[in-house]
């Protein structure tokens, strides 16, 4: 058993390993960089020995030997200086180590013999020459051999073994110590050899593991987790690559930003875990839609796509809007059917977008104008979103360098109990009329003062002037006010709120604070405490344009409301639209079944009014009672019934 092993041993010492493809690469790549070097050793030194015996041994010997050997070995080196830069498959490497192997035996045998052959010519000078002719020769090639560990082993057992026999057998003292202390010194280089490939190769397998460990990191940094998609750092490490090559090649690069319309009630209603599934399901979806395009997950509900080489516009979009078809179709779980759509914004490079950071925040601006004007659907940016994008900006510019404690100021709209024509009270409207831009309508400063973040900057001043204007009205009225989410995602935003109110001397219990459904899309916690503090100080609590959003029921039971408020577009020609009557009608009665008072806003005529009577409605305001008032009308419409001032009015 032990011989067996021993000789299974040596077999591994003598043949080239096969079982690990990178440290054969790694083993070819060091060996060619050593061979030019073991080369031009045994050529020098050959051509030395050979030039001492000039004269003395047959010319065959000293040239014809010689030459024929260097013939050889330069085949080899140039052989080896041209594939020095080659990076090698494994099995190309394996079969050039077995190659050099037989090699190693064929050029070691002709070495020694074509030296022993040169020993019986001359003295005792040069037949010592012939002997240190070969002691260094050997030990040389095993140096450059040694990251073949075979190859060294054969070189060392064919010259030593002969080296050995041939000068023991002559018997000279001198020749006899040489002989065993070449024995000895290549026996501790071969031990020495062990060792240095051992760590070679445990070097090769270590940096095997860790070239692992960086793929596994990189794919771990790259990717998302959950949908396999790649994630938001490698979104934009792509983005920067395509951009490039679109810039070189002088091709247009289409980026599309969407993120799902509906996904938070999902969450809210099935809980996280089929929220998850759910976008494990768009991933999928999006991968097996998009061919020449890569879908990334930037975070949330929020996805990108990348398209290169984009077909024109018209055609761009159309095949947009087939993505976002996809994704509106049903999701089928376990848990139930799932509905939600995708809005999109693209933009193209160079269009209208020439960097990296241009090209996403267009794409990101179409998204919102997808999101408010054709939710579900793409949107391409164009030159009119590009010039409001540029009023947006100088809106911005201007806002935030504004006076907002005199440019800022409110009107009034009564909210008017329409079974009796009585005021309940008013909904205090912001206006801004700057100096610079003129009078701005509020439908286009606050959405573009909640994207920069500076809402509350304008929150403060007109929540002052409102309660200091209720003030003065009849203790009977009540004052709705409008917050934006930014004012209740903080604590201490909500603390200056509560600071106002109690500096004013206004009732909070005449207060109503409307809150619209995109404080869903915040930190619901947080927009749920800072509701629960400003009710326990006694002031009503109002949702904004309710239907519009997607606020689900658990959310409602969660918000200490005391109403709700439907928003116009259900209103508008109620009694033409069945589906809107319906709505109108479903919403009525859960306001009741909910203990919630119900005002129906955006009453323009005197046929919505009757369908919203004959639905049981009570609290109403809109255009036909009365528009936006100032100030100082305020206490004139409270003092008529809503009948007697439209009458007045017309």
């Amino acid at each position: 058993m032990n011989i067996t092993r021993a000789g299974r041993s040596i077999r591994g010492f003598m043949s080239v390993q096969s079982e690990n493809p990178e440290l054969l690469k790694a083993q070819y790549r060091a060996f060619t960089r050593q061979m030019p070097m073991m080369y031009f050793i045994l050529l020098s030194s050959t051509w030395a020995l050979a030039i001492t015996h000039f004269g003395v041994a047959p010319s065959w010997l000293t040239t014809g030997g010689p030459l024929l050997l260097t013939c050889g070995c330069l085949l080899r080196v140039v052989f080896w200086l041209r594939t020095r830069h080659f990076e090698p498959s494994p099995d190309l490497a394996y079969a050039a180590l077995k190659r050099a192997n037989r090699l190693a035996g064929f050029i070691a045998i002709s070495f020694t013999l074509w030296s022993f052959a040169l020993v019986p010519y001359g003295d005792a000078y040069l037949r010592s020459h012939v002997a240190f002719y070969m002691a260094i020769t050997v030990i040389s090639c095993i140096f450059c051999l040694m990251y073949v560990r075979s190859a060294a082993f054969i070189v060392a057992l064919i010259v030593n073994g002969a080296f050995v026999a041939f000068f023991i057998s002559t018997a000279q003292p001198t020749f006899v110590a040489i002989a065993v202390n070449l024995l000895l010194v290549c026996a501790g280089m071969m031990s020495i050899l062990l060792t240095n490939y051992q760590n070679f190769e445990s070097m090769v397998v270590s940096r095997q593991r860790s070239d692992a460990l960086s793929t596994e990191n990189f794919k771990l940094a790259n990717l998302d987790s959950l949908t396999g998609l790649a994630n938001r750092r490698a979104f934009f490490a792509a983005l920067e690559v395509e951009l490039e090559k679109a810039r070189l090649s002088g091709n247009r690069l289409a980026l599309g930003v969407m993120d799902l319309d509906g996904f938070k009630p999902v969450n809210d209603l099935y809980g996280h875990s089929v929220g998850d599934r759910l976008l494990v399901e768009v991933a999928i979806r999006l991968s097996d839609v998009l061919k020449a395009s890569t879908p990334f997950r930037l975070g949330g509900d929020e996805f990108a796509i990348i398209a290169p080489l984009p077909p024109e516009s018209d055609q761009l979009v159309i095949n947009a809007n087939a993505i976002t078809a996809r994704l509106r179709e049903p999701y089928h779980m376990p848990e139930g059917t799932v509905h939600v759509s995708a809005s999109m914004g693209i933009a193209v490079f160079p269009d209208l977008a020439l960097s990296r950071e241009q090209l996403f925040d267009r794409a990101d601006y179409a998204l919102y104008h997808a999101k408010k004007k054709q939710r579900g659907r793409a949107v391409l940016f164009n030159s009119d979103l590009e010039k409001q994008i540029n009023t947006d900006a100088k809106i911005e510019s201007v806002l935030k360098q504004a006076n907002l404690d005199k440019e800022l100021s409110l009107v009034f709209q009564p909210i008017v109990d329409i079974r009796n024509q009585v005021t309940l009270g008013f909904e205090a409207l912001a206006r801004w009329d700057s100096p610079t831009l003129g009078k701005v309508s509020p439908a286009y400063f606050i959405p573009i003062a909640e994207r920069a973040g500076i809402v509350s900057s304008l929150t403060r001043p007109l929540f002052k002037k409102a309660l200091a204007a209720a003030n003065r009205w009849d203790p009977s009225l009540r004052l709705s006010f409008n917050l934006s989410a930014h004012d209740l995602n903080s604590e201490s935003g909500v603390l200056s709120l509560i600071g106002i109110i109690e500096s004013s001397g206004f009732d909070p219990r005449r207060l109503d604070l409307e809150i619209t459904e995109t404080a869903f899309t915040h930190d619901f916690e947080q927009v749920s405490q800072s509701v629960a503090m400003l009710r326990c100080l006694g002031c009503g609590i109002s949702l904004d344009d309710f239907g519009t959003g997607y606020s689900s029921l658990t959310r409602l039971h969660a918000l200490p409301l005391t109403k709700f408020k439907i928003d116009r577009s259900f209103v508008t020609n109620l009694h033409q639209s069945p589906s809107s009557y319906k709505i109108v009608k479903s919403l009525l009665t859960l306001s009741a079944d909910m203990g919630l008072d119900c005002v129906i806003e955006g009453v323009e005529t005197e046929e919505e009014l009757a369908a919203i009577i004959a639905l049981g409605g009570i609290s109403v305001q809109g255009y036909l009672f009365s528009p936006p008032l100032p100030e100082d009308q305020v206490m004139e419409f409270a003092t008529l019934n809503g009948h007697e001032y439209r009458t007045r009015a017309g």
